[in-house]
């Protein structure tokens, strides 16, 4: 095999000189560097040299910024320019600036957050001793040492571990979402070297190994040591964000690092996000281009017919420049109307729109109503250029794990002998919700208990203490029955090494209520009951799988009676009760029934008292099977059926696996808004189903849930086929794919799935294996159909990858806004690919948070996120718009009548001043005040109402056709603004006989009534009024009437003659009557229109918005939603098993090697281990394991 194409990963005694690290061979060393990655991230974009020339590379690829600076440059040539250069050179230079500050702050966190992980600190080998180093240091063929609770920071084959057979405790939860502990194993010719610095200094080896690549599951290598070769796979191999966790210390040797980590590699593209908004933007201005370039070429040809046919008659008075004909003078025009009219596309339009989203960012991250006082988290906004996007959201895809659920498990009811506890009811028999001031159960009388343990039925403890002997049987089975393993450091603290959390949650029940799981060796178990020790000595463990969904083990008391306890999904151990268990049966299903509608998790729990005779013969029997060379696996399954049969039922347990506060809530929330949610997890399917009902997001009323599971491609999509037909009997076979084009220029292809009617509602779950063929090229739009056609899918066993690419799917056929939200860094490809990213800090890291756009402590946030912030940036937004472009077509479209009547001159209507100061002083402010303080209604009635999200998902309040409305208006506008002020004074006379319609005159009184007019517009836009808003438009009024009789003042005239022509003109005009009744007629021409349209369309087509401002203005404040406590619901769909561990766990902790003789020296005395005997001198590894009882 060529090197190129699989890199080689060498390690050899040679070392460097220079730092004395393991070093790949010389003779490959600068060839296998060229390929290898620096363990530093970078996701900054520059650095101090090249943050100027590429900010404004960036800005001026923007097709306004570049449209600007053509402008700029036509002003600076005297024979174009009818406008001073810096009306239009001034904002361009604050939008710059603007923009260049706001993306320099964003890259200097990025710098922080880059810094802040590349300069962590780990113990890396050096000189045969060990010293820190910064992770960005760490390269590949280093050997580091990790402790207990330290991160991974690159992709390391596992060399040895404090752990006895090498074995080591992995948290992988910001890789797959899992919180269970996952058990990684080292290598027994690695393993051998322990923490002894010598012989890892002197370590020869050669590993090879596949390419970097995204699969987190698997791994294929070798490792050469002293001529042999052995296999690595992915239990050999630590990944970088995984934890360590409960082990004291580790030895690792580096084989990937920084992008070529599993971890980045799953990461995703960044890719830059922009707003629906602003490419509807970019689609208008360059319609806008387009509508600019046509009015001037109107302008020109009519220069040039003015020209040929009255220019001649003023040549007497304004001779033309020599050289300048017709043709030249008509091209002049052409360029002298652009500059002129260029304000249909103001440049403070960008600068506002900035400052807006900005502005409604901070409101975000001020919003108290978002803190998380328990972690002092606030909500932020680490992305200020999407606010609006969060008012359209139509599709959130969700992580669980962390995301959904607070990664606790907690004990939370159980039945016993036919008697439900964990309920608490009043006097009069009615059930009470237990809230955080509810009385909790007092356990200080056991000094073993565990404090953060937590439960409020007082009747249960008191069951135990009586005596009862089912409850107590029903306790000792938690404490006997599972494969944690206890740690007691100081006496009377017990630490529980739980690889599954639902087991965790169970023994630490057990320990609370007198059962005290306190230590175990591979031949016995160590229980303190009710304060005394007792010692089991342990038979047999009849180990969990994924088919059996149960397990068991057989001990003997100190008595010598043997029994054998079982716990497993109901449906399984039901099948193995004995008759006389029926009635109780019937009982402990109704219980069942009752946790499951409560979204629990649950467990049946049996036992059987075992034959002295019977077990001599079974034990026989069994070490027959465990010894046997072919078909062991059967064997062993045919004895276990065997034995747990005739079980005696003793009860059920219930584990809630937590829910973040107010979950379902939200849910039910943002479902009412129309907008769909779909879970990704990595979790199994089982939890996730499981998790669907405790969200409300599958519920028992639905007519069906189909579970596709099949592991080819045929399968699949039979399966998605079949629900579909069933959901939509009379839908296409093949699916209607509308193409067109979108974008800018239209280059840019789309295709979009129309939504289909289902036939009432449906959910689906889908597991990673199936999905994986569900995302081919052939089954994409099928699988796209069906859940779509759901009201609710759930994902699980997905890879970070898939996760990626079912957003992927949504976005490219069905063109609407998506939300991504996750807490692990298994979620940032997902987030990184929907429009919208959102992390969670919560559990598992900060990996999304840093990777996300909008950042929280809790999911029930996201309901205020969209349903108030998104909803108002989005009306905000618009309204902004609207009134934007209104305001600058009214304006500008002045200039275009008045060409007509100045021999089209390009001649401007307004003074220079005031063209320079209407966008950026007279109209910047008030409007600026509408996009950042303006709503509808308040927050209450947008809870209260979640419907009102709906608009935004239609674009209903911006758009196309509301672009060319506002045209239209605008037009009109102008109309009446220049035709109704030239008609009304065109023939008057001031009270003392002389003109008032002078150039001059008619320029005040135009400006005027335009200011007047846009600022009443802006009083009917506007909903919601604060001291700010009241402030910017009376003061905007004012400092136009204040800032015209300054600059039409003799003072400003006679020291800049030139710059300030218009003198005495405001004084002059503005102390006649009839030009204030000119002015007022004008506006309530402009303004009478729009007040009588929006009347009609309130009386006739109401919105709901109208309907719901109309009852706020009726009611005031809304009514708090009565208090209804949760209903209880009734459901016999249930998780089919709450525990999860790996299979082949229990032959690990029945292994004599296993736990450490230095620690616990006196509790082996076994001898007859199946693993012991088979392999005494060598640490044998699961895998390993396993291929051997399949030889």
């Amino acid at each position: 095999m060529a090197e190129p194409a699989r890199v080689r990963r060498l390690i050899g005694s040679l070392q460097d000189k220079s730092n004395n690290r393991l070093r790949p061979f010389p003779t490959l060393r600068d060839a296998i560097r060229g390929l290898m990655s620096e363990n530093a991230i970078k996701t900054s974009k520059y650095n101090l040299f090249s943050f100027l020339p590429l900010n404004l590379f960036e800005q001026f690829s923007r097709l306004a910024n570049a449209y600007f600076l053509f402008l700029l440059i036509l002003q600076l040539i005297p024979q174009i320019s009818a406008v001073p250069w810096f009306t239009t050179a001034v904002p361009l230079l604050i939008v710059l600036s603007v923009s260049g500050v706001k993306d320099a702050n964003d890259d200097i966190n990025r710098h922080k957050q880059d810094k802040q992980v590349n300069n962590r600190r780990v113990k890396v080998l050096i000189h045969g001793e060990l010293r820190e180093e910064k992770w960005m240091n760490i390269q590949v063929g280093d050997i580091i040492k990790l402790e207990s609770n330290q991160f991974v920071p690159a992709d390391l084959l596992l060399l040895s571990s404090s752990e006895p057979l090498n074995l080591i405790y992995v948290e992988t939860a910001e890789l797959d979402g899992e919180t269970n502990l996952k058990v990684k194993q080292a290598l027994t010719v690695t393993g051998e070297m322990g923490d002894n610095m010598d012989d890892l200094s002197a370590f020869r080896g050669e590993v090879r190994c596949e390419p970097p690549n995204n699969h987190l599951d698997k791994f294929k290598g070798t490792l050469t040591v002293d001529g042999q070769q052995h296999g690595l796979d992915n239990n050999k191999i630590l990944l970088r964000g995984c934890t360590v966790r409960n082990t004291e210390w580790c030895f690792g040797l580096v084989i990937f690092t920084g992008p070529d980590t599993k971890l980045m590699q799953n990461s995703g593209r960044t890719t830059f996000k922009r707003t629906s908004i602003d490419q509807l933007m970019n689609i208008l201005v360059l319609c806008i281009f387009g509508f600019l370039a046509t009015i001037c070429a109107i302008m020109t040809v009519g220069h040039a017919i003015w020209e040929v046919n009255e220019g001649s008659t003023f040549t007497a008075f304004l001779p033309r420049l020599s050289g300048v004909d017709i043709p030249l003078s008509s091209f002049y025009a052409f360029w002298s109307y652009v500059i002129v009219l260029n304000t249909v596309v103001p440049i403070s339009l960008y600068v506002s729109v900035e400052m807006i989203r900005l502005g409604n960012s901070f409101f975000i991250d001020w919003d108290r109503k978002m803190y998380y006082p328990k972690k002092d988290t606030p909500a932020q906004a680490r992305t200020t250029t999407l606010n609006e996007e969060l008012g359209q959201i139509k599709y959130i895809f969700s992580d669980k794990t962390g995301t959904l659920t607070q990664n606790i498990m907690t004990f939370n009811k159980c039945s016993i002998n036919g008697r439900n506890y964990g309920e608490l009811y009043d006097f009069s028999g009615q059930r009470m919700e237990i809230t955080e001031n509810t009385k909790r159960v007092d356990f200080s009388w056991n000094q073993l208990a565990d404090p953060k343990f937590v439960f409020h039925d007082h009747s249960l403890l008191e069951t135990v203490k009586e005596g009862n002997p089912e409850a107590q049987a029903f306790f000792r089975l938690l404490a006997l029955c599972h494969t944690v393993m206890s740690e007691e450091k100081k006496e009377g603290e017990l630490n529980y090494q739980a690889q599954s959390p639902d087991e965790g949650a169970l023994v630490t029940a057990a320990r609370n209520f007198g059962f005290v799981f306190r230590s175990r060796t591979p031949e016995t178990i160590t229980v303190m009951e009710m304060g005394k020790k007792v010692t089991y000595e342990l038979l047999a463990v009849l180990d969990f799988n994924n088919v059996r969904k149960r397990m068991s083990v057989i001990v003997r008391d100190p008595e010598g009676r043997m029994t054998l306890y079982c716990k497993g999904a109901d449906t399984i151990i039901y099948e193995r009760l004995h008759p006389s268990c029926s009635k109780l049966k019937d009982v402990t299903t109704k219980h069942l029934n009752e946790y499951a509608g409560d979204g629990l998790r649950t467990l049946a729990l049996a036992y059987k008292h075992l034959e002295e005779s019977y077990m001599e013969r079974w034990l026989e029997r069994h070490h027959e099977a465990t010894t046997a060379i072919e078909g062991r696996e059967d064997r062993l399954d045919v004895l276990y059926e065997d034995i747990e049969t005739d079980l005696m039922l003793l009860g059920a347990t219930a584990v809630e696996d937590k829910l973040q506060d107010g979950v379902p809530h939200t849910i039910e929330q943002l479902a009412k808004a129309d907008i769909k949610i779909w879970v990704l997890t990595g979790d199994k399917q089982e939890t996730a189903e499981n998790i669907g009902y405790s969200c409300n997001m599958l519920r028992e009323e639905m007519k069906d849930i189909f579970v596709v599971t099949a592991n080819t491609a045929d399968k699949v999509k039979e399966e998605l086929q079949n629900a579909r037909r069933k959901m939509c009997p009379g839908s296409a076979e093949k699916p209607k794919v509308i193409k067109a084009r979108a974008g800018l220029l239209w280059l840019q292809k789309t295709q979009t799935v129309q939504d289909e009617n289902a036939n009432g509602e449906y959910g689906l779950i889908i597991n990673g294996q199936s999905l994986a063929y569900a995302l081919q090229e052939d089954l994409e739009l099928e699988l796209l159909r069906t859940a779509c056609l759901c009201r609710t899918v759930i994902c699980c066993r997905v890879t970070p990858l898939q996760k990626a690419q079912v957003v992927e799917l949504v976005k490219k056929y069905k063109q609407s806004i998506t939300l991504a939200i996750g807490d692990g860094a298994n979620d940032v490809s997902m987030i990184k690919a929907a429009h919208i990213g959102v992390g969670i800090s919560g559990q598992e890291g900060m990996q999304a948070v840093l990777s996300s756009d909008f950042s929280f402590a809790q999911f029930r946030y996201l309901q205020r996120l969209l349903l108030v912030h998104g909803r108002w940036s989005y009306i905000r937004m618009c309204k902004f718009l609207q009134y934007f472009f209104y305001k600058n077509f009214s304006y500008t479209l002045v200039h275009f009548w008045y060409g007509f009547f100045c021999g089209f001159s390009a001649q401007t209507v307004y003074d220079d001043w005031f063209i320079t100061m209407y966008n950026l002083i007279y109209t910047a402010t008030s409007v600026l005040a509408l996009g950042l303080f303006d709503q509808d209604v308040n927050d209450r009635w947008s809870f209260r109402y979640p419907q009102l999200y709906s608009p935004g998902q239609l674009n209903m309040f911006f758009s196309k056709r509301t672009f060319v409305r506002c045209l239209i208006v605008s037009t009109y506008t102008s109309l009446v603004l220049f035709f109704f002020p030239w008609a009304a004074m065109r023939d008057s006379v001031r009270g003392d006989g002389k003109d008032i319609a002078d150039y001059q005159s008619f320029a005040m009184l135009t400006q005027t009534s335009l200011l007047l007019v846009v600022s009443a517009q802006m009083f009917l836009d506007t909903y919601y009024w604060t001291a700010i808003n009241q402030l910017f438009l009376w003061g905007s009024i004012a400092a136009y009437f204040a800032i015209t009789f300054t600059i039409f003042s003799n003072g400003l005239f006679f020291m800049f003659t030139s710059s300030f022509p218009f003198i005495g003109t405001a004084r002059n005009n503005l102390n006649q009557p009839n030009v204030w009744l000119t002015i007022f007629l004008t506006c309530l021409l402009c303004v009478l229109p729009t007040v009588a349209y929006r009347f009609l369309h309130m009386q006739l087509r109401p919105t709901i918005t109208d309907k719901v401002r109309y009852q706020a203005r009726e009611e005031g404040q809304p009514a708090p939603a009565p208090y209804r406590p949760p209903s209880r619901r009734v459901s016999t769909r249930r998780s089919s098993y709450a525990f999860s561990h790996s299979q082949g766990y229990g032959d690990l902790v029945t292994s004599r090697k296993f736990l450490r003789l230095k620690r616990r020296p006196s509790l082996f005395g076994r001898k007859d281990s199946v693993l012991v005997e088979n392999q005494p001198q060598r640490f044998r590894t699961i895998t390993e394991e396993t291929e051997s009882s399949q030889t």
